[in-house]
């Protein structure tokens, strides 16, 4: 199958830039695989980020990005969201993520979905609390992604999928996870490049998410040793298809030789 790719997929955190800080040859090989006629997707598990800003903040670190290239959990539970022809959410998310909302009918009073996102300093007993009773009342509950703890920012701290996580306990209900591993962001990001499968690579550096996310999917996955990578990761059932140190191995999978363009 190597060979073949007409697609790729790409983590942002660890993978194009990491700490606020660009990889070395990251943005020329997004634009080289462009220039070879791939089409080209950023996937990102945040919440607080809306598409738009994604590319934004990409095109300030200088890589050639649009906005309809991202797709971010915040984007695609809004797409779930409209896909279930809901009526009524109470979208407990702050950041520039909680524009992709902006269409919904915003109701935390009866609200026919709860929509947990990062929620930051919101996340406090009142709310969390007012969530239950609204959670055994009825409504429905879908969290962003399931992470429980995030590394990214080089300290440990909750998120997402833990304030989830425990109001589904609490609730005795079954949430709707949407970001990475779940399958429906990559359904998302799949519908939106009118590539097969087959031919889509998707390029991460966690197992956890990434990689487990592409099995789910379907489609191939190559794990770069940056970012958030460790070693113990690959000693689990979860493997990708291909494993490399850095970016510059990308182009020998997808076997894009550089003397062509």
């Amino acid at each position: 199958m190597t060979g073949n790719f007409k697609g790729v997929i790409f983590d942002i955190d660890g993978i194009l830039e990491f700490q606020g800080k660009v990889y070395p040859g990251a943005i020329e090989l997004i634009d080289r695989l462009r220039a070879k006629g791939l089409v080209i997707r950023i996937l990102s598990n945040s919440t607080l980020k809306s598409r738009e800003y994604c590319a934004e903040k990409l095109v300030k670190m200088g890589f050639s990005i649009f906005k309809e290239e991202v797709i971010t959990a915040s984007y695609a539970t809004a797409r779930y969201l409209k896909r279930m022809n809901q009526k009524s959410c109470w979208v407990m998310l702050k950041g520039k993520g909680f524009t992709e909302f902006q269409d919904f009918i915003h109701d935390d009073e009866n609200p026919a979905y709860i929509v947990v996102g990062d929620y930051r300093e919101e996340f406090n007993f009142q709310n969390l609390n007012k969530a239950l009773k609204l959670l055994l009342a009825g409504s429905k509950l879908v969290v962003m992604i399931p992470e429980k703890v995030d590394h990214s920012l080089g300290e440990v701290e909750l998120t997402v999928g833990a304030y989830g996580k425990m109001l589904e306990d609490a609730a005795g209900v079954k949430a709707t996870y949407i970001g990475k591993p779940s399958q429906f962001i990559f359904d998302v990001t799949l519908r939106s490049m009118g590539v097969e499968r087959r031919r889509v690579l998707m390029v991460g550096d966690r197992v956890a998410t990434d990689i487990m996310g592409a099995k789910r999917a379907g489609i191939n996955s190559v794990l770069v040793k940056t970012g958030e990578f460790k070693e113990i990761d690959l000693s689990g059932d979860i493997q990708p298809d291909f494993v490399v140190k850095s970016l510059k191995e990308i182009e020998r999978i997808l076997q894009v030789s550089l003397r062509e363009i």
